[in-house]
């Protein structure tokens, strides 16, 4: 992407550390004063004779004046999440909801209900949270504000006031029915052009996810050969002794590679792996959006053969078609500017990953120098 090529164009006297080169990049759009903070914290396990299951502690601090109190706290389990999720999709489908996490995160990788996958998922669900608190059109979602401070029951009895099964079941029929009619015939050049964007965008950042997680498998491969290498040396340093303190200098060294590849491998998990499968989600989320501002569109352009065609009393046809138009147009404009934040949210988020991964591998490399 041009963009990219034209962000990383750096000046001469322009600081080379890439830590403040991160420093140099800030939104024009980004607030000055923020009025929401939420943050997500103390994980705790539940068990009861159905399920096991984590809660997590939402604390919201607020100065905004249709929040009845300045700070909330609740507890949110995952499915509290997802719910939602639907419910930010159900009243702006052609805006780009930030993901969530996965049903089984890193799967694989750790084990469910582990310390290392229930703080991953803490982490994801804080980014989420923040996300939609700083959307300038999210925040002000009603199902938001009633997720950060309605207590257990009265989120429970707000979810049941939502669609029921049939209702969902129609949405889902219509959309398919929608979906199976064709393309769209008069799709603006700037959806295709998003469109292609994103499917060269899905295929590589989901060749991106595979490479960083190799990578993370072969670190850990390495990490546990020296684990169980290092104390060899110093075992046959016992047994020879005209090279023991070779031997132990060898082990010693190992020791700290050891300790090294450990901080590296933290480094991957922490600042790469997540980010990257961050966008892999964002992908199929950006194309799921795209989707539906193409069913508006299909809806549109249906009426308008109908009324070529004569097919209904025209005046009807001519009063939809005018209300659809607006439809299309306010899709239009809610996924330009969403659009355009992402990219630029995803440029900051990729160069903050790669710097960070960068920096990671300089200190790896000094510390590993030195051991020898």
């Amino acid at each position: 992407d041009a963009s990219l090529a034209e962000a990383n164009s750096f000046s001469p006297s322009m600081p080379t550390s890439p830590s403040s080169m991160i420093n140099q990049y800030k939104f024009e759009d980004e607030p000055d004063l923020r009025d929401l903070f939420i943050t997500v914290d103390d994980p705790e396990s539940h068990i009861t004779a159905i399920e096991t299951f984590i809660t997590y502690r939402v604390v919201t601090k607020t100065s905004r004046s249709e929040f009845d109190s300045s700070e909330y706290e609740v507890r949110r389990r995952y499915q509290d999440f997802l719910w939602l999720k639907s419910k930010l999709e159900e009243a702006h489908p052609t805006l780009i909801i930030p993901p969530l996490p996965e049903k089984f995160i890193m799967k694989g990788m750790v084990e469910r209900f582990s310390d290392e996958f229930i703080e991953t998922r803490r982490k994801a669900l804080h980014k989420f949270l923040n996300r939609i608190a700083d959307h300038p059109t999210l925040t002000f979602n009603e199902d938001f504000k009633i997720f950060l401070t309605a207590q257990a029951w009265e989120l429970s009895s707000h979810k049941k006031q939502g669609p029921g099964l049939l209702s969902r079941m129609g949405q889902t029929v219509r959309a398919v029915a929608s979906s199976v009619r064709g393309g769209v015939k008069n799709r603006p050049e700037m959806f295709t052009e998003m469109n292609d964007y994103m499917e060269t965008f899905s295929q590589k950042i989901n060749v991106l996810d595979k490479i960083a997680h190799r990578i993370y498998k072969e670190e850990r491969e390495y990490f546990n050969e020296m684990k169980e290498y290092g104390p060899i040396h110093t075992l046959w340093s016992a047994s020879e002794e005209d090279v023991a303190d070779s031997l132990k200098g060898v082990a010693s060294c190992i020791d700290k590679c050891c300790k090294a590849t450990e901080k590296r491998m933290a480094g991957l998990s922490e600042n790469l792996l997540p980010i990257i499968h961050e966008y892999v989600l964002y992908s199929e989320i950006l194309m799921g959006v795209l989707k539906r501002r193409d069913q508006i569109q299909g809806e549109l352009d249906s009426k308008v053969d109908a009324l070529a065609s004569k097919k209904a009393e025209k005046d009807l046809i001519t009063e939809e078609i005018g209300k659809l138009e607006d439809k299309v147009e306010c899709a239009n404009n809610a996924l330009k500017a969403d659009w355009d934040r992402w990219k630029q949210n995803m440029q900051y988020d990729m160069r903050s990953a790669f710097t960070n991964v960068a920096e990671n591998n300089l200190r790896y490399y000094e510390e590993v120098k030195h051991t020898y």
